[in-house]
């Protein structure tokens, strides 16, 4: 399983500033997010840290799981900088200040066709934010966004920009093997894998596509396009199986260890020591 890292903050105290402090009945810069959703995204998301969902056919998986790491470790912060954002249109949090474009502003609270983030609006807003604010090589043609963007490259993120991010908004540090196109050099990849979340939260950088497929021996070479969490890896028979956090809930899978070193691109270890 994950190991513990002692928080910033807890779940409790954050639901008591939630109760505490009264959400505007409306905002003048967020004018499609409803306040009563983005209320009771905020509690979803602070109580069930699983809950988080980037989407349907959008490119937000990695805020999804950059969204793991920082309710796991500040809940508190988490809300605070949401209620901020919501009331004043910019906040800052872990000392990185965030004002979105009026683009983005205008089309929080009005995605649709994305699943149940159609009604999480603290997430629209959230995902909108982070993917405005953090830029990388694959935003090159495309760095302001426009309705839609969110399934572009303008909301995709590499594995460098990742761990950036991470290193910015938590106080984890991190340590990484692999890249956007060449797989880790790592002989015993299930080994390796156990190893690393026995010591701290796990990011697995994957290709999605390849574990949807009927037939895992007839793979074509081809890119990642997902993050998700790792939870536990175990060995038996020679088939692995491994249980993560993926669009909301926790996914269980079985391949072989040679599908397994093909879907895996980049781990980032995250931890506070």
């Amino acid at each position: 399983m994950v190991a513990e890292t002692p928080p910033l903050s807890t779940t409790q105290q954050a639901l008591q500033y939630l109760d505490v402090h009264k959400i505007k009945d409306s905002s003048s810069f967020w004018i499609h997010v409803k306040p009563k959703l983005f209320t009771e995204n905020l509690r979803l998301n602070i109580t069930d840290i699983l809950s988080f969902y980037p989407g349907r056919s959008t490119n937000f998986c990695a805020y999804g799981a950059l969204s793991y790491l920082v309710i796991h470790n500040d809940p508190l912060g988490y809300v605070q900088f949401m209620t901020e954002l919501f009331e004043n249109g910019e906040a800052t949090f872990h000392q990185v200040f965030f004002k979105p474009s009026k683009a983005v502003m205008l089309s929080a609270g009005d995605l649709r066709f994305k699943g149940v983030l159609d009604i999480r609006h603290a997430e629209q807003m959230w995902f909108l934010t982070l993917a405005d604010h953090f830029k990388g090589y694959l935003n090159f043609f495309n760095r302001n966004y426009n309705p839609g963007d969110e399934n572009s490259f303008w909301a995709a993120t590499n594995l460098a920009k990742f761990n950036r991010m991470v290193k910015k908004i938590t106080p984890y540090k991190v340590s990484c093997v692999g890249s956007d196109l060449v797989r880790p050099w790592v002989k015993d990849m299930t080994a390796y894998l156990q190893k690393r979340i026995k010591n701290g939260i796990t990011v697995l950088y994957i290709n999605n596509r390849i574990i949807h497929k009927k037939n895992h021996d007839k793979i074509k070479y081809s890119i990642p396009t997902h993050y998700v969490i790792l939870e536990s890896i175990k060995l038996e028979n020679n088939l692995v199986t491994l249980i993560y956090w993926d669009y909301g809930n926790r996914t269980q899978i079985q391949v072989s260890p040679k599908v397994l070193r093909k879907i895996i691109f980049g781990v980032s270890q995250c931890t506070l020591s």
